[in-house]
């Protein structure tokens, strides 16, 4: 498992050293995949005294899913947090997407398909605290993404030399020269706390192996990537994205 993270970071050292801001990857792909009108799904109401909004459990592939875990319509999103598509999302679609979830109707899960060093890092941190704030703290590293591509360009002689650090030290010496230590110790997570998730090898590498089996599985080669009830959308935005789950049975009449 170990070599499969070596590899990972070892071929992406070079293209974010090259053109880290070049790590926006655009949304492109052949995935097709319409949903056909379905019949109007009635709400679904939360457990007395809790809401569908404030609901988070982790799921069998590793996502995060908020909301009803047994919604009808299960929108799941493969997500890199060094994709600017995808922080572009995170700012204009998360918004949508939680109306249909307070309806218990709709549940959103987010998975990693992680492309670079960074990334796996990001992956790492949002993760390190309570399970109800992963996806919170996704979209806000994702709003600082400019910060973290800036702060890697003023510090590639260390992003570059924890490229030779043993894993367990690697990630930690990364997220330091992309300045998410004091990034995320402003969000909740204390410096220590975050040093002893990026030195937990084996969670590291679940993260990095789900998402390399998860994106064979289902021929998912670009992010963002959605899925609706298992089945590949095309669809990259909120724009896209909403037709399709009223057409699905998440609409009013």
């Amino acid at each position: 498992m170990n070599r499969q993270v070596n590899r990972l970071t070892r071929n992406a050292f070079k293209l974010a050293l090259a053109a880290p801001l070049a790590l926006a990857l655009a949304a492109c792909g052949d995935d097709t995949g319409d949903i056909d009108n379905g019949d109007v799904i009635e709400p679904v109401a939360a457990p007395e005294g809790s809401n569908w909004t404030e609901t988070v459990t982790v799921s069998e592939q590793d996502g995060y899913v908020l909301g009803n875990p047994d919604a009808p319509l299960k929108l799941v999103e493969y997500a890199s947090h060094t994709c600017g598509a995808c922080a572009n999302f995170a700012m204009t679609g998360k918004p949508g997407i939680e109306e249909y979830v307070a309806t218990g109707i709709v549940s959103f899960e987010q998975r990693n398909l992680v492309r670079d060093p960074i990334d796996l890092a990001i992956a790492t941190l949002v993760r390190c605290g309570a399970k109800e704030n992963m996806q919170v703290l996704s979209d806000q590293a994702w709003g600082n993404l400019e910060g973290t591509f800036q702060a890697v360009n003023q510090n590639g002689a260390a992003y570059e030399a924890a490229g030779q650090l043993p894993v367990e030290q690697r990630f930690i010496a990364i997220a330091e020269a992309a300045g998410l230590i004091d990034f995320f110790a402003a969000r909740g997570l204390s410096a220590d706390q975050q040093r002893a998730c990026l030195a937990d090898t084996e969670v590291i590498e679940r993260i990095a192996e789900n998402s390399s089996s998860q994106a064979d599985e289902l021929g998912i080669n670009s992010t963002p990537t959605f899925l609706l009830n298992g089945r590949v959308l095309d669809a990259r935005s909120w724009s896209d994205l909403e037709p399709i789950l009223q057409r699905a049975g998440a609409r009013q009449e």
